[in-house]
């Protein structure tokens, strides 16, 4: 069976808002949660965001099977030595259920505007790869560069992208490969491309639960997230279970589900009785197209 994580930015609610929706989802059968990492809501800056490590910490202390972690932290905006010591705290503290999404920053203005850096996407790649050579570094209790107390549990690697420079990172650091929901068309041909690591996708669905209307979930589902495109997808249980069905017998170990309507807390509900609960690999019907 596949691992089923929660994507959930944590923008437009309270922490407590959050937590809720984290607490539903261990109880509907998700393994895990994960945030994202920015300094303003993408697309939407009028909306406040919470911040990804002090979110994820709050919401490991409520919950207790539920791992937490990111897609994906932004490596610019932490000191290597910083992150490898909130990595191993966070880690710690909730009892092994940490995993360390890291990326090299997907929004350069968001970078430039707040003076963190200007450097280009060769230069963030290259501070990236120095960040994970040093983390494996500062967690080695036999290294020189040992940051004290080091992990007791080792904390699983995440490294999400499709380009080249981004993709020998993974073969050569990540535990989990994650390919972003608009990339899903290209899982096939990138499958050779990540050496040992784990395969995750990023999945966006508009669900229709039994009591809603399926083309009215589409429509809002398309008008919200259109711009994924084939990583939208549509429909009622049985499709769903069919797209995944379809995804894992390509290798996918791990779904990131990204729910359209914000991860309602009555939709994670009957998503994990309907869909987690039945094996990912039965047939079933066919999905249904969110495009018009």
């Amino acid at each position: 069976m596949a691992e089923w994580f929660v994507f959930l930015p944590q923008i437009r609610m309270s922490l407590a808002d959050i937590v809720i929706r984290a607490r539903a989802a261990e109880d509907a059968g998700f393994d895990g949660i994960a945030f994202i990492d920015h300094l303003l809501a993408p697309g939407a800056e009028h909306q406040p965001l919470w911040e990804a490590m002090t979110a994820a910490t709050w919401v490991a202390a409520r919950t207790d099977r539920l791992r937490v972690g990111h897609l994906v932290l932004c490596d610019a905006f932490r000191h290597p030595a910083l992150l490898a010591k909130q990595a191993a705290t966070l880690q710690e503290a909730s009892g092994g259920r940490f995993e360390l999404g890291l990326g090299s920053g997907s929004i350069p203005a968001e970078l430039t505007r707040f003076g963190i850096t200007e450097d280009r996407a060769s230069q963030r790649h290259r501070r990236l790869a120095r960040t994970l050579d040093l983390l494996a570094a500062h967690w080695d209790p036999d290294s020189d560069l040992a940051l004290p107390p080091t992990p007791a549990v080792p904390i699983p690697l995440l490294v999400g992208g499709v380009g080249p420079r981004t993709l020998e990172l993974v073969r050569r650091h990540a535990s989990w490969w994650n390919l972003p929901a608009p990339h899903l068309p290209r899982l096939p041909e990138l499958l050779g491309e990540i050496g040992s690591a784990r395969v995750s996708v990023q999945q966006a669905i508009g669900f229709a639960g039994a009591a809603s209307d399926p083309e009215r979930v589409a429509e809002l589902a398309r008008r919200r997230f259109g711009y994924l495109g084939d990583g939208l997808v549509c429909g009622d249980a049985a499709r769903l279970r069919a797209r995944f069905a379809a995804l894992t017998r390509l290798g996918v170990e791990r779904f990131y589900v990204w729910f359209t309507d914000f991860a309602d807390p009555a939709t994670l509900a009957e998503f994990g009785e309907s869909v987690i609960a039945h094996d990912a690999a039965t047939p079933s019907a066919g999905e249904r197209d969110c495009r018009p």
